[in-house]
């Protein structure tokens, strides 16, 4: 609970200080934006977050956004019905989730490795399906029957209406939607308390019965399956994509999202509602950045003292938790006499 009341205290600290920071800052369509970044960055951060409950690591999150971004606007070049077309882009993201939990837990590799490895294979798939932009536009004008199709799309999933305009932050929604699900299955079920024991002990939860590799695998599947999704949200939000540079870095938005909002680095611990919270921060920062006129060139450097600071605050926590356990224990002892 600290954690979460911790970042709550920032996110108030945040919306304040862009209150002052300029008269437009409040306006609704600002807010409209910045809670639709705020839910797409929350989608990646949820995969993410499953992930680093169970002790693991996914550095592969912003190649498969970009991936599955293009190959949903190829796949719709190619005259792919844009509903099939989402569908098989978040299928080709549980083919990938699937392939780095099987390398994990049956072949034994690092994680970190695993998906490392994997950041530089997509971003190299998705730049060989296309050398040029994708859009939506072309998409429109190659065929125009998906016109429909696209923009129910982009209605229920991005907010915009026919002419572009955010409505409403649809994508804020679909986070609210796929948290509430998560938190389920979190805290509500025993699925929820096997991921939970994996990252406190994988050996334990292995002598426990519990079937280790199939919800690790799991979690890698979902992980790779929101990031494809995401991939779809990107296109359908922006327009366009650059193949070069779609979902760049966003896997440390995820990360850092993660561990702002109550997640240990080295598992066993996470919230649903801390998916939400911790979510909001950076794109709010770079929100403030931008309202501030501070050199867009900045943002990463922020990015990382961020992380860095959750990491330490994550440190700081879990040592005042292990003193407050070691003086329990002392003075049950001293209770109980010699």
């Amino acid at each position: 609970m600290s954690r979460i009341a911790g970042v709550i205290f920032l996110l108030a600290l945040l919306y304040g200080a862009l209150a002052f920071s300029n008269p437009n800052a409040f306006k609704a369509g600002n807010l409209r934006e910045l809670a639709n970044y705020q839910g797409f960055f929350g989608v990646l951060t949820l995969g993410a977050t499953l992930v680093i409950i169970t002790g693991g690591i996914d550095l592969s999150i912003g190649s498969v956004v970009g991936l599955g971004a293009v190959l949903f606007g190829v796949l719709m070049e190619e005259h792919v019905h844009p509903y099939l077309a989402a569908l098989i882009v978040i299928a080709a993201g549980v083919v990938i989730g699937l392939a780095h939990g099987l390398m994990v837990t049956k072949f034994k590799l690092q994680a970190f490795l695993v998906t490392l490895c994997g950041m530089f294979i997509y971003r190299g798939i998705a730049r060989q399906l296309s050398k040029l932009p994708v859009g939506i536009e072309s998409v429109k004008e190659l065929h125009p029957e998906f016109t429909g199709p696209i923009q129910t799309l982009q209605f229920y999933l991005a907010g915009k209406d026919t002419s572009g305009f955010l409505t409403y932050p649809a994508q804020f929604v679909v986070l609210l939607i796929l948290t509430a699900i998560a938190g389920v299955f979190l805290h509500r079920s025993v699925y929820g308390r096997y991921w939970y024991a994996l990252g406190y002990n994988d050996q334990a939860a292995r002598y426990a019965g519990i079937r280790v590799d199939r919800y690790r695998i799991a979690v890698y599947v979902i992980s790779s399956a929101l990031a494809a999704f995401a991939g779809v949200l990107l296109l359908l939000d922006f327009g366009s994509v650059m193949p070069e540079t779609a979902g760049t870095s966003y896997e440390l938005y995820a990360i850092t999202g993660a561990v702002l909002g109550g997640c240990s680095l080295r598992g066993g611990e996470g919230t649903a509602i801390g998916v939400v919270l911790g979510a909001a921060v950076l794109p709010l920062l770079e929100n403030l950045v931008i309202f501030l006129r501070i050199p867009s060139a900045v943002v990463p450097s922020i990015i990382g003292l961020t992380l860095l600071f959750g990491v330490i605050v994550d440190e700081v926590i879990r040592r005042g938790k292990g003193r407050l356990f070691f003086n329990w224990l002392r003075s049950r002892r001293n209770s109980q006499g010699p």
